[in-house]
Protein backbone atom coordinates (compact mmCIF):
# COMPACT_ATOMS: atom_id res chain seq x y z
CA UNK A 1 0.00 0.00 0.00
CA UNK A 2 3.04 2.12 0.96
CA UNK A 3 5.23 3.81 -1.74
CA UNK A 4 8.14 5.03 0.78
CA UNK A 5 9.93 6.05 -2.43
CA UNK A 6 7.56 9.41 -2.39
CA UNK A 7 10.11 12.38 -2.48
CA UNK A 8 9.20 15.29 -0.07
CA UNK A 9 8.41 17.41 -2.68
CA UNK A 10 5.57 14.90 -3.94
CA UNK A 11 4.34 14.48 -0.24
CA UNK A 12 3.62 18.04 0.54
CA UNK A 13 2.24 18.93 -3.10
CA UNK A 14 -0.51 15.82 -2.37
CA UNK A 15 -0.86 17.17 0.89
CA UNK A 16 -2.09 20.32 0.12
CA UNK A 17 -5.17 18.62 -1.86
CA UNK A 18 -6.34 16.33 0.86
CA UNK A 19 -8.38 19.04 2.27
CA UNK A 20 -10.66 18.09 -1.15
CA UNK A 21 -11.06 14.70 0.07
CA UNK A 22 -14.90 13.78 -1.44
CA UNK A 23 -15.21 9.86 -0.50
CA UNK A 24 -13.63 6.65 0.58
CA UNK A 25 -11.45 4.87 -1.19
CA UNK A 26 -10.67 7.79 -3.75
CA UNK A 27 -7.18 8.32 -4.47
CA UNK A 28 -6.93 10.87 -1.99
CA UNK A 29 -8.16 9.16 0.55
CA UNK A 30 -5.54 6.44 -0.33
CA UNK A 31 -2.66 8.63 -0.71
CA UNK A 32 -3.55 9.92 2.93
CA UNK A 33 -3.47 6.44 3.86
CA UNK A 34 0.14 5.83 2.24
CA UNK A 35 1.44 9.16 4.62
CA UNK A 36 -0.39 7.94 7.73
CA UNK A 37 1.39 4.58 6.95
CA UNK A 38 4.70 6.04 6.35
CA UNK A 39 4.84 8.17 9.45
CA UNK A 40 3.95 5.05 11.39
CA UNK A 41 7.00 2.94 9.30
CA UNK A 42 9.81 5.99 9.74
CA UNK A 43 9.23 6.23 13.67
CA UNK A 44 8.83 2.36 14.24
CA UNK A 45 12.12 2.30 12.31
CA UNK A 46 13.87 5.20 14.08
CA UNK A 47 12.93 3.64 17.62
CA UNK A 48 11.03 7.13 18.21
CA UNK A 49 9.42 7.94 21.21
CA UNK A 50 7.24 10.61 19.39
CA UNK A 51 3.96 9.77 18.65
CA UNK A 52 1.66 10.38 15.81
CA UNK A 53 1.47 14.03 15.92
CA UNK A 54 2.27 14.03 11.91
CA UNK A 55 -0.25 11.73 11.18
CA UNK A 56 -3.03 13.94 13.24
CA UNK A 57 -2.22 16.67 11.63
CA UNK A 58 -3.04 14.88 8.22
CA UNK A 59 -6.32 13.69 9.46
CA UNK A 60 -7.43 17.51 10.42
CA UNK A 61 -6.28 19.04 7.49
CA UNK A 62 -8.06 16.53 5.31
CA UNK A 63 -11.36 16.27 7.92
CA UNK A 64 -11.43 12.67 7.59
CA UNK A 65 -13.00 12.95 11.33
CA UNK A 66 -16.00 14.94 9.13
CA UNK A 67 -17.30 12.21 6.96
CA UNK A 68 -20.13 11.05 8.67
CA UNK A 69 -21.60 14.73 9.15
CA UNK A 70 -23.98 14.98 6.28
CA UNK A 71 -23.02 16.97 2.71
CA UNK A 72 -24.65 19.99 3.59
CA UNK A 73 -22.82 20.12 7.11
CA UNK A 74 -19.35 20.21 5.68
CA UNK A 75 -19.26 15.89 5.69
CA UNK A 76 -19.91 13.39 2.99
CA UNK A 77 -22.60 11.53 4.74
CA UNK A 78 -21.01 8.28 5.05
CA UNK A 79 -22.76 5.36 6.52
CA UNK A 80 -21.64 3.96 9.96
CA UNK A 81 -20.64 0.47 7.83
CA UNK A 82 -18.81 2.76 5.28
CA UNK A 83 -17.05 4.59 8.25
CA UNK A 84 -15.93 1.29 10.51
CA UNK A 85 -14.21 0.86 6.53
CA UNK A 86 -12.43 3.51 6.83
CA UNK A 87 -11.59 2.75 10.61
CA UNK A 88 -10.24 -0.78 9.54
CA UNK A 89 -8.12 1.30 6.65
CA UNK A 90 -6.59 3.18 9.34
CA UNK A 91 -5.74 0.67 11.51
CA UNK A 92 -3.88 -1.18 8.78
CA UNK A 93 -1.76 2.06 8.35
CA UNK A 94 -1.76 2.56 12.13
CA UNK A 95 -3.34 1.18 14.66
CA UNK A 96 -2.34 3.85 17.20
CA UNK A 97 -4.26 6.96 15.05
CA UNK A 98 -7.23 5.00 14.73
CA UNK A 99 -7.31 3.71 17.78
CA UNK A 100 -7.01 7.62 18.43
CA UNK A 101 -10.12 8.85 16.38
CA UNK A 102 -12.27 6.39 18.80
CA UNK A 103 -13.96 8.98 21.73
CA UNK A 104 -13.99 11.56 18.23
CA UNK A 105 -15.82 9.05 16.21
CA UNK A 106 -18.15 8.09 18.90
CA UNK A 107 -19.07 11.71 19.65
CA UNK A 108 -19.69 12.93 16.13
CA UNK A 109 -22.07 9.80 15.25
CA UNK A 110 -24.02 10.73 18.21
CA UNK A 111 -24.36 14.59 17.18
CA UNK A 112 -25.66 13.60 13.95
CA UNK A 113 -28.65 11.03 15.42
CA UNK A 114 -29.50 14.26 17.68
CA UNK A 115 -29.82 16.16 14.89
CA UNK A 116 -27.94 19.64 13.83
CA UNK A 117 -30.22 22.44 15.18
CA UNK A 118 -29.03 25.74 16.11
CA UNK A 119 -27.27 25.83 19.71
CA UNK A 120 -24.31 23.87 21.32
CA UNK A 121 -24.35 20.85 18.56
CA UNK A 122 -24.69 22.96 15.61
CA UNK A 123 -21.10 24.96 17.07
CA UNK A 124 -19.56 21.10 18.27
CA UNK A 125 -20.54 19.74 14.35
CA UNK A 126 -19.21 23.02 12.89
CA UNK A 127 -15.94 21.94 14.92
CA UNK A 128 -16.10 19.13 12.92
CA UNK A 129 -16.56 20.54 9.73
CA UNK A 130 -13.53 22.63 10.50
CA UNK A 131 -11.35 19.55 10.88
CA UNK A 132 -11.26 19.89 14.77
CA UNK A 133 -10.95 16.40 16.64
CA UNK A 134 -12.67 14.87 20.10
CA UNK A 135 -11.30 13.45 23.04
CA UNK A 136 -12.70 12.11 25.79
CA UNK A 137 -12.49 12.01 29.81
CA UNK A 138 -14.83 9.41 31.33
CA UNK A 139 -12.81 6.60 33.17
CA UNK A 140 -11.37 6.77 36.55
CA UNK A 141 -8.77 4.72 38.75
CA UNK A 142 -10.88 4.40 41.94
CA UNK A 143 -13.50 1.87 43.28
CA UNK A 144 -16.42 2.30 41.34
CA UNK A 145 -17.58 -0.28 39.01
CA UNK A 146 -16.62 0.11 35.05
CA UNK A 147 -19.20 1.57 33.30
CA UNK A 148 -21.09 2.89 35.68
CA UNK A 149 -22.04 6.39 36.03
CA UNK A 150 -20.36 7.44 39.43
CA UNK A 151 -17.38 9.37 39.12
CA UNK A 152 -15.09 11.68 41.77
CA UNK A 153 -14.35 14.05 39.28
CA UNK A 154 -16.60 17.27 39.90
CA UNK A 155 -18.19 20.21 38.20
CA UNK A 156 -19.34 22.81 40.41
CA UNK A 157 -21.15 26.07 40.07
CA UNK A 158 -19.19 29.05 40.65
CA UNK A 159 -21.70 32.41 39.87
CA UNK A 160 -22.54 31.98 36.00
CA UNK A 161 -19.90 29.96 34.85
CA UNK A 162 -18.82 26.11 36.44
CA UNK A 163 -15.60 24.62 37.75
CA UNK A 164 -13.78 21.24 36.71
CA UNK A 165 -11.90 19.68 39.23
CA UNK A 166 -11.03 15.56 38.95
CA UNK A 167 -8.49 13.54 37.35
CA UNK A 168 -9.24 11.05 34.40
CA UNK A 169 -7.66 7.67 32.87
CA UNK A 170 -7.85 5.85 29.78
CA UNK A 171 -8.25 9.40 28.13
CA UNK A 172 -7.13 7.82 24.16
CA UNK A 173 -6.35 10.36 21.96
CA UNK A 174 -7.01 13.44 24.47
CA UNK A 175 -3.56 14.16 23.96
CA UNK A 176 -4.21 14.86 20.05
CA UNK A 177 -7.38 16.14 20.47
CA UNK A 178 -8.92 20.04 20.23
CA UNK A 179 -11.79 19.73 22.51
CA UNK A 180 -12.48 16.84 25.19
CA UNK A 181 -15.68 15.61 26.66
CA UNK A 182 -15.71 15.10 30.47
CA UNK A 183 -17.58 13.54 32.97
CA UNK A 184 -18.41 14.58 36.02
CA UNK A 185 -20.76 14.99 39.11
CA UNK A 186 -22.58 17.75 40.63
CA UNK A 187 -22.82 18.32 44.29
CA UNK A 188 -25.64 16.90 44.34
CA UNK A 189 -24.54 13.61 42.68
CA UNK A 190 -26.41 14.30 39.13
CA UNK A 191 -23.72 13.68 36.29
CA UNK A 192 -23.16 15.54 33.02
CA UNK A 193 -20.61 16.24 30.63
CA UNK A 194 -19.29 18.80 29.41
CA UNK A 195 -17.17 19.65 26.16
CA UNK A 196 -14.36 22.26 26.85
CA UNK A 197 -11.09 23.11 24.71
CA UNK A 198 -8.31 20.67 25.75
CA UNK A 199 -5.79 23.72 25.46
CA UNK A 200 -8.04 25.69 28.38
CA UNK A 201 -5.92 26.49 31.32
CA UNK A 202 -6.00 23.88 33.82
CA UNK A 203 -6.28 20.66 31.55
CA UNK A 204 -3.15 18.98 31.53
CA UNK A 205 -2.44 15.77 29.61
CA UNK A 206 -0.03 13.38 31.00
CA UNK A 207 1.51 11.47 28.02
CA UNK A 208 2.28 8.78 30.50
CA UNK A 209 0.27 5.29 28.73
CA UNK A 210 3.10 1.92 29.66
CA UNK A 211 0.47 -0.47 28.38
CA UNK A 212 2.30 -3.22 26.23
CA UNK A 213 0.55 -2.35 23.20
CA UNK A 214 -1.36 0.78 21.39
CA UNK A 215 2.21 2.60 22.74
CA UNK A 216 1.01 6.18 20.91
CA UNK A 217 -2.63 6.59 22.10
CA UNK A 218 -1.59 8.50 25.09
CA UNK A 219 -4.27 6.36 26.72
CA UNK A 220 -3.26 7.59 30.20
CA UNK A 221 -4.21 10.55 32.58
CA UNK A 222 -5.38 13.62 32.39
CA UNK A 223 -6.28 16.29 35.10
CA UNK A 224 -8.66 19.15 35.65
CA UNK A 225 -7.81 21.75 37.76
CA UNK A 226 -9.63 24.48 38.53
CA UNK A 227 -11.33 24.51 34.94
CA UNK A 228 -13.13 27.35 33.92
CA UNK A 229 -16.73 25.54 32.07
CA UNK A 230 -19.43 28.15 30.76
CA UNK A 231 -22.87 26.74 31.05
CA UNK A 232 -23.37 26.15 27.09
CA UNK A 233 -20.24 23.73 26.88
CA UNK A 234 -22.56 21.04 29.56
CA UNK A 235 -24.49 18.60 27.45
CA UNK A 236 -28.25 19.12 29.12
CA UNK A 237 -29.82 16.17 28.06
CA UNK A 238 -29.87 13.30 29.77
CA UNK A 239 -29.13 9.62 29.65
CA UNK A 240 -30.52 7.11 27.75
CA UNK A 241 -29.82 8.44 24.74
CA UNK A 242 -28.56 4.36 23.51
CA UNK A 243 -29.19 1.52 25.70
CA UNK A 244 -26.14 0.03 24.94
CA UNK A 245 -22.80 1.14 23.92
CA UNK A 246 -21.81 -1.42 20.65
CA UNK A 247 -20.51 1.73 18.45
CA UNK A 248 -17.44 1.95 20.59
CA UNK A 249 -16.82 -1.70 21.35
CA UNK A 250 -16.96 -2.72 18.05
CA UNK A 251 -15.21 0.22 17.11
CA UNK A 252 -12.05 -1.64 18.76
CA UNK A 253 -12.88 -4.68 16.81
CA UNK A 254 -12.47 -2.65 13.46
CA UNK A 255 -8.68 -1.68 14.58
CA UNK A 256 -8.12 -5.52 15.30
CA UNK A 257 -9.23 -6.38 11.92
CA UNK A 258 -7.08 -3.64 10.28
CA UNK A 259 -4.03 -5.03 12.00
CA UNK A 260 -4.68 -8.31 10.99
CA UNK A 261 -4.40 -6.96 7.52
CA UNK A 262 -1.44 -5.85 8.52
CA UNK A 263 -0.59 -9.12 10.20
CA UNK A 264 -1.38 -10.72 6.53
CA UNK A 265 0.95 -8.59 4.52
CA UNK A 266 3.88 -9.01 7.17
CA UNK A 267 3.34 -12.97 6.55
CA UNK A 268 3.11 -13.03 3.14
CA UNK A 269 5.70 -10.69 2.49
CA UNK A 270 7.72 -13.17 5.36
CA UNK A 271 7.28 -16.33 2.73
CA UNK A 272 7.88 -14.62 -0.77
CA UNK A 273 11.52 -13.17 0.68
CA UNK A 274 12.74 -16.19 2.60
CA UNK A 275 15.61 -18.06 0.38
CA UNK A 276 16.32 -20.69 3.57
CA UNK A 277 14.25 -23.58 4.59
CA UNK A 278 14.56 -26.45 7.33
CA UNK A 279 15.69 -30.16 6.79
CA UNK A 280 11.88 -31.07 7.41
CA UNK A 281 10.67 -28.72 4.80
CA UNK A 282 8.61 -29.84 1.87
CA UNK A 283 9.81 -27.76 -0.77
CA UNK A 284 13.15 -26.04 -1.66
CA UNK A 285 11.46 -22.65 -1.41
CA UNK A 286 9.33 -21.09 1.25
CA UNK A 287 6.93 -19.55 -1.17
CA UNK A 288 6.25 -23.19 -2.47
CA UNK A 289 5.98 -24.89 0.79
CA UNK A 290 2.65 -26.33 1.12
CA UNK A 291 2.63 -26.33 5.12
CA UNK A 292 3.67 -22.34 4.94
CA UNK A 293 1.78 -21.40 1.85
CA UNK A 294 -1.49 -23.43 4.66
CA UNK A 295 -0.54 -21.04 7.55
CA UNK A 296 -0.65 -18.14 5.01
CA UNK A 297 -4.34 -19.13 4.27
CA UNK A 298 -5.35 -19.63 7.28
CA UNK A 299 -4.31 -15.88 8.52
CA UNK A 300 -6.09 -14.77 5.21
CA UNK A 301 -9.21 -16.40 6.54
CA UNK A 302 -8.83 -14.89 10.29
CA UNK A 303 -8.41 -11.40 8.08
CA UNK A 304 -11.57 -11.94 6.25
CA UNK A 305 -14.13 -13.09 8.95
CA UNK A 306 -13.05 -10.13 11.21
CA UNK A 307 -13.46 -7.46 9.22
CA UNK A 308 -16.52 -9.60 8.03
CA UNK A 309 -18.04 -9.81 11.02
CA UNK A 310 -17.23 -5.95 11.85
CA UNK A 311 -19.22 -4.97 9.32
CA UNK A 312 -22.27 -7.05 9.49
CA UNK A 313 -22.38 -5.47 13.10
CA UNK A 314 -21.89 -2.13 12.08
CA UNK A 315 -25.02 -2.41 9.76
CA UNK A 316 -26.82 -3.51 12.45
CA UNK A 317 -25.67 0.14 14.52
CA UNK A 318 -26.41 1.64 11.26
CA UNK A 319 -30.10 0.69 11.23
CA UNK A 320 -30.34 0.89 15.08
CA UNK A 321 -28.64 4.55 14.76
CA UNK A 322 -31.26 5.30 11.90
CA UNK A 323 -34.16 4.42 14.35
CA UNK A 324 -33.38 7.40 16.59
CA UNK A 325 -35.93 9.50 17.76
CA UNK A 326 -34.76 12.57 19.42
CA UNK A 327 -31.49 11.11 19.85
CA UNK A 328 -33.06 7.82 21.50
CA UNK A 329 -32.43 4.65 19.88
CA UNK A 330 -34.98 1.89 19.56
CA UNK A 331 -34.41 -0.86 21.84
CA UNK A 332 -34.65 -3.63 19.58
CA UNK A 333 -32.65 -2.41 16.89
CA UNK A 334 -29.97 -1.60 20.11
CA UNK A 335 -29.69 -4.60 21.53
CA UNK A 336 -29.79 -6.73 18.72
CA UNK A 337 -26.49 -4.45 17.25
CA UNK A 338 -24.98 -4.84 20.81
CA UNK A 339 -25.85 -8.96 20.31
CA UNK A 340 -23.76 -9.18 17.03
CA UNK A 341 -21.22 -7.02 18.02
CA UNK A 342 -20.67 -9.19 21.61
CA UNK A 343 -20.73 -12.38 19.06
CA UNK A 344 -17.69 -10.68 16.56
CA UNK A 345 -15.51 -9.86 19.64
CA UNK A 346 -15.96 -13.20 21.18
CA UNK A 347 -14.65 -14.66 18.38
CA UNK A 348 -12.20 -12.03 16.99
CA UNK A 349 -10.62 -11.73 19.79
CA UNK A 350 -9.51 -15.29 19.88
CA UNK A 351 -8.71 -15.37 16.12
CA UNK A 352 -6.95 -12.34 15.92
CA UNK A 353 -4.44 -13.53 19.07
CA UNK A 354 -4.22 -16.62 16.92
CA UNK A 355 -3.18 -14.81 13.44
CA UNK A 356 -0.72 -12.63 15.35
CA UNK A 357 1.09 -15.83 16.87
CA UNK A 358 0.86 -17.71 13.10
CA UNK A 359 2.58 -15.32 11.97
CA UNK A 360 6.02 -16.30 13.43
CA UNK A 361 5.73 -19.73 11.90
CA UNK A 362 6.03 -18.36 8.81
CA UNK A 363 9.37 -16.49 9.63
CA UNK A 364 11.49 -18.46 11.82
CA UNK A 365 13.95 -17.44 13.87
CA UNK A 366 14.76 -14.32 12.19
CA UNK A 367 11.00 -13.12 12.81
CA UNK A 368 11.85 -12.08 16.59
CA UNK A 369 14.53 -9.74 16.18
CA UNK A 370 13.39 -6.92 17.67
CA UNK A 371 14.30 -4.27 14.95
CA UNK A 372 11.58 -5.99 12.61
CA UNK A 373 8.88 -5.51 14.86
CA UNK A 374 6.91 -8.06 14.50
CA UNK A 375 5.78 -8.40 17.97
CA UNK A 376 3.81 -5.19 17.74
CA UNK A 377 0.71 -6.78 16.59
CA UNK A 378 0.44 -9.64 19.34
CA UNK A 379 0.91 -6.88 21.44
CA UNK A 380 -1.44 -4.52 20.10
CA UNK A 381 -4.54 -6.75 19.68
CA UNK A 382 -3.80 -8.05 23.23
CA UNK A 383 -4.12 -4.35 24.51
CA UNK A 384 -7.61 -3.99 22.59
CA UNK A 385 -8.92 -7.44 23.56
CA UNK A 386 -8.23 -6.35 26.83
CA UNK A 387 -11.10 -3.94 26.90
CA UNK A 388 -14.32 -6.04 27.69
CA UNK A 389 -13.32 -8.83 28.79
CA UNK A 390 -14.44 -11.37 25.88
CA UNK A 391 -15.55 -14.17 28.58
CA UNK A 392 -18.13 -11.16 30.29
CA UNK A 393 -19.74 -10.76 26.47
CA UNK A 394 -19.84 -14.97 26.06
CA UNK A 395 -21.42 -15.35 29.22
CA UNK A 396 -24.28 -12.87 28.54
CA UNK A 397 -24.51 -14.27 25.33
CA UNK A 398 -25.29 -17.59 26.45
CA UNK A 399 -27.68 -16.21 28.98
CA UNK A 400 -29.52 -14.63 26.11
CA UNK A 401 -29.93 -17.62 24.25
CA UNK A 402 -30.59 -20.18 26.71
CA UNK A 403 -32.61 -17.98 29.02
CA UNK A 404 -33.94 -15.45 26.69
CA UNK A 405 -31.94 -12.24 28.74
CA UNK A 406 -31.29 -9.13 27.35
CA UNK A 407 -27.67 -8.15 27.52
CA UNK A 408 -26.68 -6.02 30.39
CA UNK A 409 -27.59 -1.92 29.67
CA UNK A 410 -24.66 0.53 29.56
CA UNK A 411 -25.16 3.05 31.10
CA UNK A 412 -22.57 5.39 28.98
CA UNK A 413 -24.77 8.12 27.21
CA UNK A 414 -22.29 10.20 25.55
Amino acid sequence: MVNFEQSKGEIDRVTESLSQLSKIDSPDFEFLLSLIARDAWERRNTNSEYGPHKAMKLIRESRLGSILLPIEFGGIGVSIRDLFYVVVKLAEADPDVAHILRSHYRRVEQLVREGVEEGENRKLIQYVADGLIFGSAFTEISSHHVGKLVFDTTITEDDDVYRLNGTKYFTTGTLYADLVTVAASTLDGEVISATIPTNRNGVIIEDDWDGIGQKYTASGTTRFLNVLVHKEEIDTTKKNKTPFNSFAQLYLQAVIAGILRSVLTDASNLVKNRKRTFSFAAAELPKEDPQLLQVIGEISSIAYTAETLVLTAAEAIDNASKSAINGVIDYDLSHHASLLTAQAKVIIDALALKASTLLFDVGGASATKQSVHLDRHWRNIRTLASHNPAAYKARAIGDYIVNGKKLPLDEVYF
